[in-house]
């Protein structure tokens, strides 16, 4: 499957809605559940965050529309502030290029970064430049979670130049090129996700760091590789709990280890979960109601 859109049919559906940020990624997951074929967020001060995701025609619309309501009124009962404005329509073929290209521009990520589509070519400014293609891996620069992890990354790389990386749920390979093109000379990304792997090796040999990124279809929660002492994982909150033993063995003693994917309100008791396997809390960061969180791994010697 490619990084980016599958064949195109005649028509698309784009689906839309008025997602608060708490929303905002089970949603999108949801969405690509459901068979998307794209997801862009767009953010427009004083009217929150839009949701668009595209679907080929041969999806039913009325269940697709069906399927998204059913869902938000569940995430509704349980509490989560209600979504607003869902709608189907559809997407004529010749609008599909502009309606997925113009919400990917250029976003400048902490004092070094530039992340691009590959359709851009901006003016650097001394940045380094990540170009990613967006598709059905997660990881294009422009959520708040992946930005915090980028600048994070930024941050830990020029302090401690670790020489090997761990990247877990490496989605579109953004956080392990990030690495690579900010000095680390090794980097391991993993992912469960066939679609998510095929991303990261087309962007990897698209950054020309094929040489020091790579990329393998692995489950964390079984990965056998040595311990390394920089490890990032982007997942959700409830991963990080699952993993935390995992996280322990694939680290050296001491090592940095960057959690993204928590919502600003999961943050303490994430950290409050890893401290109960050794890991020390360094620092916290919060873009855009997400935080990542920098931890130092327990200085004590694996059993």
């Amino acid at each position: 499957m490619s990084c980016s859109t599958h064949s195109r049919p005649a028509h698309y559906w784009e689906l839309t809605v008025g997602v608060p940020h708490d929303l905002s990624e089970g949603l999108t997951n949801f969405a690509w559940e459901l068979g998307a074929l794209g997801v862009v967020e767009e953010e427009r001060p004083g009217q929150g965050t839009t949701l668009r995701a595209f679907f080929p025609e041969t999806v039913a619309a009325a269940a697709l529309e069906e399927s998204v309501r059913s869902y938000l009124d569940g995430l509704r009962e349980l509490g989560f502030t209600p979504a607003t404005g869902v709608s189907v329509r559809t997407l004529a073929d010749e609008n599909w290029a502009d309606a997925w290209r113009i919400h990917f521009k250029p976003r400048a990520v902490g004092r070094r970064l530039l992340v691009v589509p590959p359709w851009e070519s901006p003016d650097a400014d001394g940045r380094i430049v990540i170009a990613i293609e967006p598709g059905r891996a997660f990881g294009t620069g422009h959520h708040g979670t992946t930005a915090g992890c980028l600048q994070a990354l930024e941050t830990v790389i020029e302090r401690d130049r670790p020489p090997r990386m761990l990247d877990l749920g490496t989605g579109s390979g953004i956080l392990a090129i990030a690495a690579a093109r900010l000095g680390v000379d090794a980097v391991l990304a993993v992912d469960d996700d066939p679609d998510a792997v095929a991303c990261a090796i087309a962007n990897t040999a698209r950054n020309h760091v094929s040489d020091r990124v790579r990329c393998a279809l692995v489950d964390a929660a079984v990965l056998h590789e040595s311990p390394v002492p920089l490890l990032v994982a982007n997942l959700l909150s409830a991963a990080h709990r699952r993993l935390a033993a995992r996280y322990v063995r694939a680290t050296t003693p001491g090592a940095t280890v960057l959690l993204g994917g928590i919502l600003d309100g999961e943050a303490a008791d994430v950290a409050t979960a890893l401290a109960g396997h050794g890991f020390v809390h360094n620092a916290s960061l919060s873009i855009e109601g997400w935080t990542t969180l920098e931890l130092r791994a327990p200085l004590h010697d694996r059993a």
